[in-house]
């Protein structure tokens, strides 16, 4: 990781990013249901989700979320920082084995209440594998600016 100092007039639109691959492993899911207290059956057991429609077990979207955001964040920029998530929708299931990689584009700028400050949206998008679209959510980020907009 490294700094690299942006302001609120240097994120341009449509801007994007990518990242590599990672595989989902049953290590990863153990490991969130241990952290999150949540070993619904849909995640943890095997044979049941066998009889499912759905047939395999499948990773938590919260997990999911998790190292999408992990895998986007790369570089440090003290000049913004995250504001929260919007829109966060889980749209296909992910599985042991499947490989998530994410896109980040700047979707949307926007005034904030704070005049020395505006918002930055970027959008994520997680795909596996297959290209398809697994997961999407707007990240927030608080932006400085060079120069106050309006309050």
């Amino acid at each position: 990781m490294h700094f690299h100092e942006r302001y609120f007039e240097d994120y341009g639109l449509g801007e994007q990013r990518a990242t590599l691959g990672r595989t989902i492993t049953e290590a990863d899911i153990v490991l969130h249901a241990g952290q999150t207290g949540d070993f619904y059956p849909h995640h943890m057991d095997a044979h049941w989700c066998a009889t499912q429609p759905f047939g395999q077990r499948i990773a938590h979207g919260t997990l999911i979320f998790s190292v999408a955001v992990g895998m986007t964040a790369g570089e440090i920029n003290p000049r913004a920082f995250s504001y929260g998530y919007d829109r966060l929708r889980f749209l296909k299931p992910v599985h042991i084995g499947d490989t998530i990689r994410c896109v980040v584009e700047i979707a949307e700028k926007r005034d904030h209440k704070r005049p020395e400050h505006g918002v930055v949206v970027e959008r994520l998008t997680v795909f596996n594998q297959h290209n398809e679209t697994v997961l999407v959510c707007d990240h927030l980020l608080l932006a400085e600016r060079r120069e106050p907009g309006p309050s």
